[in-house]
């Protein structure tokens, strides 16, 4: 930390303090907590049950204040100011429950993606962003064909489509809950390189079949997925 960019830390001793005084000053009522990164970072409880404290820090070579804002298992906002009076409005309109949409009108340096909205929406319209991104995603790699395939044939698939999909250097895995911490039920690899289709344990866990085709991969995954997953639910395996 450069001290001359942030007097205010200088003068509170750490930015919990900093913006304690900061929400006194405007007359406000938080809850700061440690942060996860020393005297530097701090978090301010949200009233809202399933949002998740505001995360805070600084920047290093600028006078900069962070935020990101996470809400069952999903990163839900992220965006920074100047001033810490900006952050403490940021952290009451957050903790009271707005919504994206009126967090980024009031405060227009936060930021979110349309991801992040849907999941707003809930886990059906997460589900379906995220495999249209996906498939998108496919699109745009004309060259891994295979991929491509698999990504269709699985979205063909009602029990596969209602699940959160997610890609990792192309493994296609299949969700019950739309957050994170949470565990792939089943996942693909693309065939390549000669290899067929392998359905197995994400991501490294134990191969379960092999498949010549897309379809037939597909096939096999289903038949792998505990009877009564899906659809898709919000949260992480945390929340219960």
């Amino acid at each position: 930390m450069k001290p001359d960019l942030y007097p205010e830390l200088l003068a509170a001793g750490t930015l919990a303090a900093a913006l304690e005084r900061t929400a006194a000053e405007l007359a406000v009522d938080l809850t700061v907590l440690p942060g996860n990164w020393g005297d530097t970072s701090a978090a301010i409880a949200a009233a809202v049950p399933e949002r998740k404290p505001l995360h805070v820090h600084i920047g290093a070579e600028q006078r900069w204040f962070g935020v990101t804002g996470w809400s069952r298992g999903v990163q839900m906002i992220t965006g920074g100011a100047t001033e810490l009076r900006d952050i403490v409005r940021a952290a009451v309109a957050w903790g009271s429950g707005d919504s994206l949409r009126e967090l980024r009108d009031r405060l227009p340096f936060l930021e979110f993606t349309e991801l992040a909205e849907a999941h707003e929406r809930g886990p059906a319209a997460a589900v379906g962003v995220q495999w249209r991104r996906i498939r998108e995603e496919a699109a745009e790699e004309p060259e891994f064909t295979e991929f491509g395939l698999l990504v269709e044939a699985a979205h063909a698939e009602p029990r596969l489509r209602q699940l959160y999909p997610f890609s990792s250097h192309w493994v296609l895995g299949f969700r019950g809950h739309t957050g994170v911490p949470s565990r792939a039920a089943v996942a693909i690899v693309p065939a390549h390189n000669g290899r067929p289709y392998r359905v197995q344990r994400f991501p490294h866990e134990g191969l379960i079949a092999e498949a010549a085709t897309a379809q037939e991969a597909v096939a096999l995954a289903v038949a792998h997925l505990p009877a009564d997953l899906g659809p898709a639910v919000a949260g992480s395996e945390e929340d219960g």
